[in-house]
């Protein structure tokens, strides 16, 4: 018959597995930098709708950052913010360059419609004397496109 004694009398002790709460609160203690104060603490939740497009590239942006995804959104809305002149021209660049964009657009398709004219004439047998004003609005309406993506291009 196998004798144990008790705890109290020098015996081994019973082994037991620390609690859900205890093992929550172990690893608490292992935080690395202080908390926040209080009045540093972020209080307020916001809701964004993104679409997949747009949460992929956010995502990607706040990993290359070193952050989460709703610290990365904080921080740059607030840089945004802090900077409204800056936040202001790049918005109303972007506006006027979506502007000549599409004022180039249009023109395209008045050169187009001249293309379309001025082939029909010469398949009929003719030689129109629109040919060398349609070839010059035609390569005027490829640099204004050609300006334009440059600069989109430009300002990412």
């Amino acid at each position: 018959m196998l004798v144990r004694e008790a705890a109290t009398e020098g015996g081994s002790q019973p082994e037991t597995q620390p609690s859900p709460r205890e093992r929550r609160v172990a690893k608490k203690t292992s935080r690395k930098r202080s908390p926040k104060p209080p009045s540093r603490k972020r209080t307020y939740v916001c809701s964004v709708r993104l679409n997949n497009d747009e949460k992929a590239l956010l995502a990607a942006a706040a990993t290359a950052a070193r952050t989460t995804l709703p610290g990365f959104l904080a921080r740059s809305g607030l840089a945004a913010a802090r900077d409204l002149d800056t936040t202001a021209a790049a918005i109303a660049g972007r506006r006027e360059l979506v502007a000549e964009l599409f004022a180039a657009r249009r023109h395209l398709g008045h050169v187009g419609n001249n293309l379309n004219q001025v082939t029909r004439a010469i398949n009929a047998g003719a030689h129109p004397p629109e040919l060398d004003a349609v070839i010059t609005a035609t390569e005027q309406a490829i640099q204004r496109v050609q300006h334009a993506t440059d600069q989109l291009l430009d300002q990412d």
